[in-house]
C-alpha cells in the first residue's frame, strides 16, 4: 500500500510538472515552481482574511473590525510596492511583518468565540494547505538547484515574522505574553542552531516540539488554535530544516557573520547571554518555594546548583578566550588584506583546532549541568521556566556546536624549515665543490627562485617559518643536527607540539641519498628518524620531508618500511633528456617551482600524471601513515589549558569533562577501520595524497 501511495504522488508530482513545462513553454525551472510559493502565500493570505471576519462576525468587536480592513490595506499596499513600482524589500518587509503579526492574532485572539464555526474550520484547512504548499515549495527548489546559499542566521523575512509574532502575543496577558516572547526567541536561536548545522540541532528540534506541543501551551492556560500555531512554527522551520541536508556552505561560510563581527561587539554579546543564564538559574530555584520534602530538594539544589554555577563559569571563561583567539586572528587577515576568505587557515595556524577540541568538551558538560538543574527543577506549571529552558538549550548547544565544527574542519598547525646548498658536484672523497665561476650567477639565480617559491608555500598554507639557510659553501654535519633538532623541539604558543614538521632539503646527495655536507659528512635518513624519535616520543606528530636532489628516490623507497612513527618523503625524479638541442635538460629547482605552484594556484595545468615529463614526482609514507590523526589534547595539554584560562576552583570539573569526552566507546570500528586504511595506503597509494594541511604530496 505505501509502495502504491508513493508511486501515486511521484507519478502526479512528475504528470503536474511536465504539464507545467508545456504550459510554460520557454519559462525556466525556476519560474515554474515559484507558482507554489505564489500558491502557498495566497492560501495563507485568505485564511488570514477569513480568520479576523469570522472573529469579527461573532463577536462584532470593532478592534477585530479595524484589524481586518488594516490588514487588507496594508497588504493591499505591500503588493503594489512589491509588483508595480519593483520595490521588493519595502513590500515583502511590510507584507511578512503583517504575516507574523496576524499569525498571532488568529492564535490567541478570540479563539473561544470561534469555536465550531464552519469558516473557522476552512480558516484552519487553508493554514494546512498553506503549510504544504510551502514545504512543497522549498522542497523543490533545492532539489531543483534553484536556491542560492548565503551566510546568514536568519533572513530579514524570518526576523519579521518573528517580532511581529511576539508583538502580537501581546493580546493574551503581559506575563504569558513574556513567556511567549521568550519561546519566539528560543525558536530563533533553534532556527540558527539548524542553519549552522549544529551537532545538536535535530534534538534540540525534538525536544522543542515536544516540550511546546505536550506542556507550555498547557501552562499558559488560555486557549490556543493549534491550526495557526503550527503554520507558524512550520513556515519559519522549513527552510533551516532542508538547509540541514541540502545545504553547501563550509563551516566558516555558515558562522560568517558571526566570526566576522568587530570584537567589542563579541564580547558585547556575553551580556544578553549572562542574563538568559542567570535568569535561568533564579527561575530553577522557585522550585524551593515549594517545601514539601524540603530535606531532600534543598541539599540536591545546592549540590546541583554549584556544579551548574561551576560548569557555566568554565563556559564564560571559554567563550571570552574563544573571543580573544579569534581577534587575533582577524588581525592577522587584516594584515594580509585577504579578508574573511584565509580565516580559517590563519586560525589552523594560531592553533584554534587545539583550543575548540577542548571547549568542545567542557561545553558538552555546561548542557550536561543545564539538563541536571531543569530536570531537578522542572516545574510544568510555569510557562516562563519552560519557555526560558527551551532559550538556554540552543544556546549551548550553539557554543558547543561551533567548537565542534572548527575542531573537526580547521586543520593543525605546521612549522617549516628550508636548507638549499646549491653544489651540484661531488670531489672523489666526498667534499662537496663550488661551481665554476662562469656559472655561479646562473646557479644564484636559481637558487633564489627556490627560495622564493619555499618562502611562497609557507606564506601560502599558514606555515610557521622556522627558518630557510642557504649556503654556497656547504653545512656542516654538527651545525645543521643542532638546527634540526632546534626545529623538532619547537611548540606552539600554547603548548602543544605543532602537528606537522616540513623540511624542505634541495642540493646534492649520494647514490643512496645521503645529503652530502661539508667535510666529507653525509646525512643519512635514520640519522634524522632517530632525532624525530627522540624529540617528537610517543605524541602525535608528523614529518614531511620535502626534497629537490637527484637522488631522492632511496630515500622515498627506505621511509616505506619505517614503522611506529608517521613520516612522508615527497622526492623528485629528474629525466635525462635524450635531445638536448629540443629541450633543455631539467634542473634543481624546477620540481620545486612546479610543486609549489600546484600546491598554491588552484588554477594550475600541472598534471603529474603526464607521460614524458622532465620533472617527475616520487612520495613514500611510512607503515602507519594512515593512523594519523591530528593532536589530541594530553594531561599535560589539559593542565596548561586549565592553567593558561580557568581558577583552580574548576579544575575538578574541567578534568572530568575531559576525560569523560576522552572515551571511546566504538574502539572496536575504529580498529576495523583503521587497519582498512592501513592495507589501502600502503599496498593502493593514491596519485595524489591530501595531507590535510592545504597541500598534497604527488607522484608521476
Amino acid at each position: 500500500m505505501y509502495r502504491v501511495l508513493r508511486y501515486g504522488v511521484s507519478h502526479c508530482l512528475h504528470a503536474a510538472m511536465s504539464r507545467l513545462e508545456e504550459v510554460n513553454g520557454e519559462v525556466s525551472m525556476r519560474s515554474s515552481v515559484r507558482w507554489l510559493g505564489y500558491l502557498s502565500g495566497l492560501n495563507l493570505l485568505v485564511a488570514l482574511c477569513l480568520g479576523l471576519y469570522v472573529r469579527w462576525e461573532r463577536t462584532a468587536e470593532p478592534t477585530d473590525l479595524v484589524i481586518f480592513v488594516l490588514a487588507l490595506f496594508v497588504l493591499g499596499i505591500a503588493s503594489v510596492l512589491y509588483y508595480y513600482f519593483s520595490m521588493d524589500k519595502l513590500g515583502s518587509s511590510l507584507f511578512h511583518t503583517w504575516v507574523g503579526c496576524l499569525l498571532g492574532l488568529l492564535c490567541f485572539h478570540n479563539i473561544t468565540a470561534v469555536e465550531g464555526d464552519v469558516k473557522e474550520q476552512v480558516t484552519n484547512y487553508l493554514l494546512l494547505a498553506s503549510v504544504s504548499f510551502r514545504t512543497l515549495w522549498a522542497l523543490l527548489e533545492r532539489v531543483c538547484g534553484c536556491t542560492r546559499y548565503r551566510p546568514a542566521f536568519l533572513t530579514l523575512a524570518e526576523f519579521l515574522q518573528l517580532a511581529s509574532f511576539a508583538v502580537a502575543s501581546t493580546a493574551v496577558l503581559i506575563h504569558k505574553s513574556f513567556s511567549v516572547m521568550v519561546l519566539v526567541l528560543a525558536l530563533a536561536t533553534l532556527m540558527v542552531a539548524l542553519r549552522t548545522k549544529a551537532l545538536l540541532a535535530l534534538p534540540n528540534l525534538v525536544c522543542f516540539a515536544v516540550i511546546t506541543a505536550v506542556l507550555f501551551f498547557k501552562s499558559l492556560n488560555i486557549s490556543t488554535n493549534p491550526f495557526a500555531l503550527a503554520c507558524f512554527f512550520s513556515q519559519l522551520i522549513c527552510d533551516p530544516l532542508l538547509d540541514v541536508y541540502f545545504s553547501g556552505l563550509s563551516v566558516t561560510e555558515r558562522w560568517q557573520p558571526f566570526l566576522v563581527w568587530r570584537a567589542l561587539w563579541r564580547r558585547l554579546s556575553l551580556v544578553p547571554l549572562l542574563v538568559v543564564q542567570v535568569t535561568f538559574f533564579i527561575l530553577a530555584a522557585r522550585k524551593l518555594e515549594d517545601l514539601d520534602q524540603w530535606y531532600l530538594k534543598i541539599p540536591g539544589f545546592v549540590v546541583y546548583g554549584l556544579f551548574w554555577t561551576i560548569c557555566h563559569m568554565v563556559f564564560v571563561i571559554t567563550v571570552w578566550g574563544f573571543h580573544t583567539k579569534l581577534s587575533d586572528c582577524q588581525r592577522v587577515c587584516l594584515s594580509q588584506g585577504s579578508g574573511v576568505s584565509s580565516l580559517d587557515k590563519v586560525m589552523a595556524s594560531k592553533g584554534m583546532r587545539h583550543f575548540c577540541l577542548i571547549s568542545e568538551r567542557l561545553m558538552f558538560f555546561t548542557l550536561v549541568s543545564t539538563t541536571i538543574l531543569a530536570a531537578f527543577s522542572w516545574q510544568a506549571s510555569s510557562s516562563i521556566f519552560v519557555s526560558m529552558f527551551l532559550l538556554v538549550l540552543p544556546l549551548e548547544s550553539l557554543f558547543h556546536g561551533l567548537f565542534h565544527e572548527l575542531a573537526n574542519c580547521l586543520g593543525g598547525t605546521c612549522v617549516g624549515y628550508a636548507v638549499v646548498i646549491p653544489t651540484n658536484y661531488c670531489s672523489p672523497d666526498g667534499q662537496p665543490m663550488l661551481l665554476p665561476p662562469d656559472q655561479v650567477e646562473q646557479l644564484n639565480l636559481r637558487s633564489t627562485g627556490m627560495l622564493n617559491s619555499v618562502q611562497r608555500f609557507f606564506a601560502h598554507h599558514l606555515i610557521e617559518t622556522f627558518g630557510c639557510d642557504y649556503s654556497t659553501s656547504g653545512v656542516a654535519l654538527e651545525a645543521l643536527q643542532a638546527k634540526i633538532k632546534a626545529f623538532l623541539e619547537l611548540r606552539t604558543a600554547d603548548g602543544p607540539r605543532h602537528d606537522t614538521y616540513v623540511v624542505f632539503y634541495s642540493g646534492h646527495t649520494h647514490r643512496s641519498g645521503e645529503w652530502a655536507l661539508a667535510g666529507g659528512d653525509t646525512l643519512r635518513l635514520d640519522q634524522i628518524l632517530k632525532w624525530w624519535r627522540e624529540k617528537n616520543g610517543s605524541l602525535c606528530s608528523r614529518l614531511i620531508l620535502v626534497l629537490d636532489c637527484e637522488n631522492s628516490s632511496p630515500w622515498v623507497e627506505e621511509v616505506r618500511k619505517v614503522e611506529g612513527l608517521y613520516v612522508a618523503v615527497q622526492g623528485a625524479k629528474l629525466c635525462r633528456m635524450t635531445d638536448v638541442e629540443l629541450q633543455d635538460s631539467p634542473q634543481l629547482g624546477d620540481f620545486t617551482a612546479q610543486w609549489v605552484e600546484y600546491n598554491c594556484n588552484t588554477n594550475s595545468d600541472i598534471q603529474w600524471s603526464e607521460r614524458g615529463r622532465p620533472v617527475a614526482a616520487i612520495y613514500g609514507i611510512s607503515k602507519h601513515w594512515s593512523d594519523y590523526t591530528l593532536h589530541l589534547p594530553t594531561g599535560s595539554d589539559v593542565t596548561k589549558h586549565w592553567r593558561m584560562y580557568f581558577p583552580r576552583m574548576t579544575y575538578p570539573v574541567v578534568q572530568l569533562a575531559l576525560w569523560c569526552g576522552g572515551l571511546n566507546l566504538f574502539w572496536a570500528c575504529s580498529f576495523c577501520l583503521r587497519c582498512f586504511k592501513r592495507v589501502k595506503l600502503n599496498w593502493f597509494p593514491p596519485a595524489i595524497l591530501d595531507t590535510g594541511q592545504g597541500f598534497k604530496l604527488v607522484r608521476s
